[in-house]
């Protein structure tokens, strides 16, 4: 399995790479929007979740999300947004442009882990 973190902030990301470690999942890192399509076009067909930030310079998140969900051949792919934008309507507004699953930030590993689960159709641990 293959995740994708797309983050701006390097600790968010550490955090976020010691999770897949424990999944044992490979991690692909984007600290942009653009960067992010970047890998995925690497990886074509290889990206199995990707964990978005809505808050980064360039693209935002809700932008990326929108971008991947409207390209035929990314729009399978899980989102989960993983930010600090805990708004009822950007929740909202995030579920109905495709995201899979929504946590704020901070969080626990665990509470990390267990979503990654869910999203990935594995249930809880």
């Amino acid at each position: 399995m293959r995740m994708m973190t797309v983050d701006d902030s390097s600790v968010v990301r550490k955090i976020i790479r010691a999770a897949s470690g424990v999944l044992e999942y490979e991690l692909e890192e984007a600290e942009s929007g653009l960067e992010a399509l970047e890998i995925l076009e690497k990886f074509d067909g290889q990206i199995d979740l990707i964990l978005l930030d809505w808050n980064m310079p360039g693209m935002n998140g809700y932008e990326l999300l929108q971008k991947i969900k409207s390209t035929p051949k990314y729009k399978n792919i899980p989102v989960m947004m993983v930010t600090t934008e805990g708004q009822k309507e950007n929740i909202v507004m995030a579920v109905k442009a495709g995201a899979a699953h929504y946590m704020t930030k901070p969080f626990a590993m665990e509470d990390l882990i267990k979503r990654i689960l869910e999203c990935m159709g594995k249930g809880a641990i």
